[in-house]
C-alpha cells in the first residue's frame, strides 16, 4: 500500500502534462494467447509519453522463437508491440521475465489465455519481475491477483478520487458522508459487474468524457456552496453520488476488460477486485482525513476559503480533463 501511495506521488507530473491520461496512468499489460498449439499472439503496452516509452522489455522461455518480425505503434498514451512466437515445449511450467523492470516505478499485468480455455492472470512488480508460468491458478491466487489489481486501478484512478475528495469537501456530516460514500460504492459496484459479465455497455471515451463532468459539477457545487445555505447536493448528497457512482462504474469495468475475467472464477475475481477498488477507495478516504485532523491540530486554517480554493482547482482539472478527452473521440 505505502508502495503504491509513493507511485501515485511520483506519477503526478503526468498528470499535469497529459490531463486526458489521469484514468489512463495503469500498469504495464501482457497479453499472451494461444491461437493454435504452440503458437501464442502477444500484445505488449508499456507506458508511454509522446514517442518516449519505458524501458521494459519481455523475455519468454528461451525454446521460443518469433515468427515474423513485431509490429510497433504508439496509441492512445502507450506504446503497443504485437508478435507471435512459437513455443516448441508450450509455456506451461517455464518461466518468463520484464527485463528492466526492477529499476522501474511500475507493475505489469500478464494475462495467458490457452486454446483448451484455461487462463493465468498474474501481477509483476519490481521486487518480483518473472513470472512461473503454472497449469491452473488456486482460488486464493485468483482473489489475491485481482483484488491487488482493485486497489491499484483506484489508486492510480485519479479522477475517481478527485471526485471522491469534492464530496468530502462539500458534506461536513461524517454520517452523511458515510451514506454518500457507501451510496458512490453501490453504484458503481452495479455498473462494474454489469459491464464487465457483458450485460450492458457504453463505449469507453464518452463514459471517460462524463466522468471528468461529474467531477466538473461536483466542484461547481462545492464553489456555490454558502455558509447557512444548503444546496439539493449538500442536503441528498448520497442521490448525487449513486447517479454519478452508476458512471463511475463504466469506468472502472473498462479497465477490467482490459485485464479479463478468468472463464473458470469470474464471480470470484469479479467480486475481489470490486473489493480491492473499495479497500483503496477507503484507504484514500482514511488518508485525507488524518491530513486534515493533522492539519488542524499544526495551524487553524478557515475550511471556508479552503474549500472554494479546492473547487476551483478541481473544477479547472475536471474541465482540463474535459476538454482533452473530447478531443479524443476523433483521434
Amino acid at each position: 500500500m505505502i508502495r503504491l501511495l509513493a507511485r501515485l506521488i511520483c506519477l503526478m507530473p503526468l498528470i499535469a502534462a497529459g490531463p486526458s491520461r489521469a484514468h489512463e496512468l495503469r500498469p504495464a499489460y501482457l497479453d499472451i494467447r494461444e491461437t493454435k498449439t504452440r503458437d501464442f499472439a502477444i500484445v505488449w503496452k508499456t507506458p508511454a509519453l509522446g514517442e518516449m516509452r519505458l524501458g521494459l522489455y519481455v523475455r519468454l522461455p528461451e525454446t521460443c522463437q518469433p515468427i515474423g518480425e513485431p509490429v510497433n505503434s504508439f496509441e492512445g498514451g502507450a506504446f503497443f508491440e504485437r508478435w507471435t512466437a512459437r513455443c516448441p515445449d508450450g509455456l506451461k511450467g517455464r518461466s518468463l521475465t520484464i527485463d528492466g523492470l526492477r529499476t522501474s516505478l511500475t507493475d505489469v499485468l500478464v494475462r495467458l489465455a490457452y486454446a483448451d480455455g484455461s487462463t493465468q492472470v498474474a501481477r509483476l512488480t519490481p521486487e518480483m519481475p518473472s513470472l512461473a508460468i503454472i497449469a491452473s491458478q488456486t482460488t486464493f491466487e485468483v482473489a489475491q491477483t485481482y483484488f491487488l489489481l482493485g486497489v491499484e486501478h483506484i489508486l492510480l484512478g485519479f479522477d475517481h478520487l478527485i471526485f471522491v475528495l469534492a464530496l468530502m469537501l462539500l458534506i461536513r456530516d461524517r454520517w452523511m458522508l458515510v451514506k454518500t460514500i457507501t451510496a458512490f460504492t453501490v453504484a458503481h459496484s452495479i455498473t462494474l459487474a454489469g459491464a464487465a459479465l457483458g450485460i450492458f455497455s457504453l463505449p469507453q471515451k464518452p463514459v471517460e468524457a462524463a466522468v471528468a463532468l461529474s467531477i466538473a459539477f461536483v466542484a461547481s457545487e462545492l464553489a456555490r456552496s454558502r455558509s447557512g445555505q444548503r444546496r439539493h447536493s449538500e442536503t441528498y448528497p448520497w442521490i448525487v453520488a449513486f447517479a454519478f457512482g452508476l458512471l463511475h462504474g463504466f469506468g472502472f469495468a473498462g479497465a477490467l476488460k482490459e485485464i479479463g475475467l478468468p472463464q473458470t472464477d469470474v464471480a470470484l475475481a469479479l467480486l475481489t477486485f470490486n473489493l480491492g477498488v473499495e479497500a483503496g477507495q477507503l484507504l484514500f478516504v482514511a488518508t485525507i482525513l488524518l491530513a486534515a485532523s493533522a492539519s488542524k491540530a499544526l495551524v487553524a486554517i478557515p475550511f471556508g476559503p479552503v474549500r472554494i480554493m479546492a473547487s476551483y482547482l478541481i473544477g479547472t482539472m475536471s474541465m482540463l480533463w474535459l476538454i482533452a478527452r473530447i478531443e479524443s473521440f476523433w483521434s
